[in-house]
């Protein structure tokens, strides 16, 4: 017979996990970014303008603006085409680039980062096809989510955004056209794999410790350290250049490890460096080496 000492422990418990679980949503999915103004003070400077109806309604117009500009876009060119044929082959990554999408918007990662490991470790698609669509989708996907960003206010660290991009430029092209050539499929999914269980590590790092002073920009701005996000984007480049994606994740832990930087500022700041550094990938592969596959254009296509 259960007695009431028992029934009170397995209640306590209970309420315990719920309360974790509670916590653990609102931490990482409802708490929302941190703004560069004050909503409320910006409503009432401008209220009965066309600003305030922005201001009021910026996530919302936020959303639809890149929404229907990208969409417009895509349905215009598949009638004109005729891209629909692709879907019976390759649906596939539609199905993956919606939680790609889905993980990308909630994380400081693209949708590179998921479709990499996916075509090259579960479809057993090339990583340089992998690599170059990554470069593609991201240069839609995460430009939309940059311009969400810049809209809607959203705080982001700018002098990362500045030198990290200058070392990360090179960065790409050198991973380009020395790197990626050097490494064979199977060093390009090992190295993957080992960069990015590196960050899950520098997650588990960074939660575990409680109540930590965080910064919304970094302090005391000095020469050393603008050195460092440049060298620091340069690798991250290297990285992207050869898997697609790279310089968010580089970004994201060192601004958040080194430099204490909120994860809400540290996510969008990754978020618009690596829609940089997808153009500039996407750029160089097409236009400079002529290099970007037709199987990349039909996955890119669906």
């Amino acid at each position: 017979m259960i007695d009431a000492a028992s029934v009170k422990n397995v209640a306590v418990i209970s309420t315990t996990i719920r309360c974790k679980l509670k916590q653990f949503f609102q931490k990482y999915f409802l708490e929302g970014q941190k703004y560069s103004y004050e909503e409320t003070t910006v409503i009432k400077e401008n209220e009965g303008s066309i600003d305030e109806l922005l201001i009021r309604y910026r996530k919302l117009f936020g959303f639809l603006i890149p929404f229907i500009f990208f969409e417009t876009i895509y349905w215009l060119l598949a009638f004109r085409y005729n891209l629909y044929y692709y879907f019976k082959e390759k649906y596939v990554m539609t199905i993956v680039m919606i939680f790609g999408a889905l993980i990308g918007g909630m994380t400081t990662e693209g949708g590179g980062a998921i479709a990499f490991p996916v075509m090259t470790l579960a479809l057993n698609i090339s990583p340089i096809v992998a690599r170059d669509f990554s470069f593609m989708i991201q240069s839609c996907g995460l430009t939309a989510a940059s311009f969400t960003i810049f809209f809607t206010g959203i705080l982001i660290e700018w002098h990362s955004i500045v030198f990290s991009t200058v070392g990360a430029i090179f960065g790409v092209i050198i991973g380009l056209e020395i790197v990626d050539p050097l490494m064979s499929p199977a060093e390009k999914k090992m190295t993957f794999v080992s960069v990015f269980f590196s960050f899950a590590i520098a997650l588990f790092i960074l939660n575990s410790e409680k109540k930590r002073k965080t910064f919304n920009k970094i302090d005391q701005f000095t020469l050393p350290k603008a050195l460092i996000l440049i060298i620091n984007g340069f690798i991250g480049g290297v990285f992207t250049g050869v898997a697609g994606s790279g310089i968010d994740v580089y970004s994201f832990s060192i601004l958040t490890l080194l430099f204490r930087i909120s994860e809400k500022v540290a996510t969008p700041t990754s978020v618009v460096l690596m829609a940089a550094n997808s153009m500039v990938g996407f750029f160089w592969r097409q236009f400079m080496q002529n290099g970007i596959q037709q199987e990349s254009w039909e996955y890119f296509s669906v």
